[in-house]
């Protein structure tokens, strides 16, 4: 099977489902080709060693990569990323479908600017189109106030349903997505859920290691570990007030927070200001790295605001979470809690709740501990049938020989 993977961003920009998930699909034995653009993500800035120039091809460890030239941008502006959105997509219509060899399979990658070049490609070569959606238009865009008019809202809109709607298959990333699309028009038969799954190869699970955890402080605590960014989204004035209210109720527990962002610099003042002594916030961390300092959590937490778009969004920390085999608590509702419901690896509480999050910090430091190791093995269980690469990249591959009419068993 010849598969084009049709995608703004590839490495060696930070893109999980690229590289690895080319070489695993050639690893079973199809051809894979790359058509995308000039590594600028997520600084804005093309990266050392490139330079913008109309096209160019490059092999990257035996996939063969084309590149096309877009405008490199990732700021606030709207107009800014608009146009780098847009100049990719329009070379990739006009002079990306002639770089590429006939596939069989267009694998398009999330933006639905790109599907109007995969269009034409299955109008030249007959292939099919499978589009991997992981933000949904219009909202995304929306959201990011990109678009301000309510003329232009309307037309990305329409246009966004008419072209959902040309996708021969659309994979999304969660039921609620799903969902969703249903009722833009979407046919049910075109849609499947395929959860993604997280860097294998930088998320390792290793065993605790005592003197780090003598030299951060970790050592007779219960330590509650959140680990990502630090924004307004992720509403972490929450777990400071939960920190206050387990002083008292558990004084053991210890709120750790690991990363950067935005409020990191207002949350950290407001934890000094509170005295809360039992929050400790770390720099971040390379993910490669990361696995020490799982290891050194009793309970992983995911924590967002209440928002209708959160319900169907399941953050990328989750998969991390269930693949160390640590109890999480799941400070959210929707398709995310749903998920750590089916594993059977944690506790489910509301999101914006201080005193639901620290009930719940509270039953799991009073739980046995082989009670919370049963239920980290059960989530690394789950992630292992059913959220692995291995699993994701086998039922990408059965549905794209399906589309292509090959016969195979347990489709």
């Amino acid at each position: 099977m010849r598969i084009l993977f049709l995608t703004q961003w590839f490495q060696p920009e930070p893109f999980f489902k690229g590289l690895p998930f080319a070489k695993a699909l050639q690893a079973r034995g199809h051809e894979v080709e790359v058509l995308t653009g000039f590594p600028n993500y997520p600084g804005g800035k093309v990266y050392p060693g490139y330079r913008v120039r109309l096209w160019q091809r490059e092999t990257m460890e035996g996939i063969r990569i084309n590149r096309l030239a877009l405008y490199p941008s990732h700021d606030f502006s709207g107009i800014r990323r608009i146009i780098n959105y847009v100049s990719f997509a329009l070379l990739c219509l006009f002079a990306g479908v002639l770089m590429v060899r006939r596939p069989d399979v267009v694998y398009v990658y999330n933006l639905i600017t790109l599907l109007p070049a995969a269009i034409l490609l299955r109008s030249l070569f007959g292939c099919k189109i499978l589009l991997d959606v992981q933000d949904l238009w219009p909202e995304s865009v929306i959201r990011s106030g990109m678009l301000r008019y309510p003329t232009a809202h309307r037309l990305l809109t329409n246009m966004c349903r008419w072209l959902y709607r040309r996708a021969d298959w659309v994979t999304v990333l969660s039921p609620g997505f799903k969902k969703a699309l249903e009722a833009r028009g979407v046919p049910s038969n075109t849609l499947e859920v395929i959860y993604n799954w997280c860097d294998e190869t930088a998320q390792v699970p290793v065993r605790r290691d005592e003197s780090l955890a003598r030299d951060l402080g970790f050592q007779d605590r219960f330590n509650v570990m959140f680990a990502g960014t630090m924004g307004v989204m992720q509403g972490l004035d929450t777990v400071l007030e939960a920190a206050e209210i387990c002083r008292e109720r558990v004084p053991e527990a210890q709120f750790v927070l690991i990363g950067g962002g935005a409020d990191q610099g207002r949350l950290e003042t407001r934890a000094k200001k509170t005295g809360l002594t039992n929050v400790r916030f770390l720099a971040k961390q390379p993910p490669e790295s990361m696995g020490q300092f799982y290891a050194l959590a009793d309970a992983l937490l995911v924590h967002l605001i209440d928002e209708p778009l959160f319900r169907i969004t399941i953050p990328s920390k989750t998969q991390a979470y269930l693949l160390m085999g640590k109890p999480i608590i799941m400070a959210m509702e929707g398709d995310a809690a749903d998920l750590v419901r089916q594993a059977g690896s944690g506790i489910i509480c509301r999101p914006g709740d201080p005193s639901a999050l620290s009930e719940a910090v509270e039953n799991l430091a009073a739980m046995p501990l082989r009670e919370r190791n049963r239920l980290g093995t059960a989530g690394a269980a789950f992630y292992a049938k059913n959220l692995s690469m291995d699993a994701g990249v086998g039922r990408f591959e059965r549905r794209m020989k399906v589309l292509i009419g090959q016969n195979i068993r347990d489709c």
